[in-house]
């Protein structure tokens, strides 16, 4: 549920790493996964995780890795705000379908909700929620990603503050809880029924799911823990609602990635405007962000950090490489891993 981390440069240590992994004379293809292969591990014995996994699907197959104990290829865990790109996903396909329009005010669909400190959903539009620039604060930092609450007592505690400047990028799991209760109101369905029938079902993601108040993890799954290693597996996803309750599996997220970047699940002007980050000034497109790897590549994709569980997918922009990644616990304490980790799947020719 947190906001997408500036990603930070290599730390050395992982630098040198990646220079004895690649001799001059190692073939482009092997390298990614010769250099992945040595910084996964890094996630546990520097990143302070129980246990760490990736899947990475390219047009040549998928490769899995796993490092510690506790994690498998065919686990269920909780998504976090990942669960964002997929409510994106559905607020843009209901724009495809003229059902309704980014310059919309929240106020138009949801008449007299949005008021107090200050807020005024006549002010609000649907692209401001989209991008995270409505400055409506963020109700998780209140409960700390830990009370279960309807989307009415998020929006409660988000409308006791006042808010943040209009038009600047400030990450807000309340701008997504909006979101969900906009697509009921504009469809009649909740946004969970409505991602299923509109993006679950037709890819085929069946380890899948909005688990709405259930406390338990679909089997298989392993266990997920707190920094200081209490075990948080059982967790009511009401503590995220619309910003955060998915539950999924690596392939189904490398899945998804791979069929919205290439334009299986929206026509090519929506997934423009997905991508476009003029809003955000460059740090947030809609339900994606993008980040600039040390070689100038760019990825694009979405963070979850949710207790006990922090997931991380990126791939390219035609979705032809995607990789998810994930660590059964919510915070990777050295966070430059993230970037080492990006920067060996995604850019192959780096030395």
């Amino acid at each position: 549920m947190p906001s997408p981390r500036t990603l930070l440069a290599v730390p050395t240590a992982v630098t040198l790493v990646l220079l004895l992994l690649a001799p001059a004379s190692a073939p482009a293809s092997s390298y990614p996964a010769r250099v992945a292969d040595a910084v996964l591990p890094l996630l546990v014995t520097r990143g302070a995780a129980p246990a760490a996994a990736q899947l990475v699907q390219d047009g040549t197959g998928t490769r899995y890795t796993q490092v510690g104990r506790g994690i498998a290829r065919a686990d269920h865990f909780r998504a976090g705000s990942i669960t964002k790109t997929f409510v994106a996903t559905v607020v843009l396909q209901l724009a495809a379908e003229h059902r309704l329009s980014l310059s919309d005010t929240v106020e138009r669909h949801l008449p007299g909700l949005v008021r107090g400190a200050g807020n005024d959903g006549h002010a609000l539009t649907l692209r401001c929620l989209l991008t995270h620039t409505s400055g409506l604060y963020d109700f998780t930092a209140d409960t700390e990603g830990l009370v279960p609450v309807t989307p009415l007592q998020a929006l409660r505690i988000a409308l006791t503050h006042p808010p943040a400047h209009r038009g600047r990028f400030r990450y807000s799991n309340t701008d997504y809880v909006l979101l969900g209760l906009i697509v009921e109101q504009v469809t009649g369905d909740s946004y969970a029924h409505e991602a299923e029938r509109r993006i679950i079902a037709p890819l085929h993601l069946s380890h899948t799911s909005f688990p709405g108040s259930r406390t338990s993890l679909p089997s298989p799954h392993g266990h997920a823990y707190t920094g200081d290693g209490t075990d948080v597996t059982d967790l009511d996803p009401r503590v995220a609602g619309a910003a955060g309750e998915l539950v999924s599996t690596l392939a189904d997220l490398d899945r998804f990635y791979a069929a919205l970047l290439g334009g299986g699940l929206l026509p090519p002007r929506w997934l423009r405007a997905m991508l476009d980050t003029r809003a955000a000034h460059g740090s947030y497109g809609m339900g994606l962000f993008p980040v600039k790897l040390p070689c100038g590549r760019t990825v694009w994709g979405h963070n979850g950090r949710i207790a006990g569980s922090y997931v991380r997918s990126a791939a390219t922009a035609d979705g032809r490489r995607v990789l998810t990644f994930r660590v059964n616990t919510a915070t990777i304490a050295d966070p430059g891993l993230e970037t080492a980790l990006l920067t060996a799947q995604f850019c192959p020719l780096t030395r």
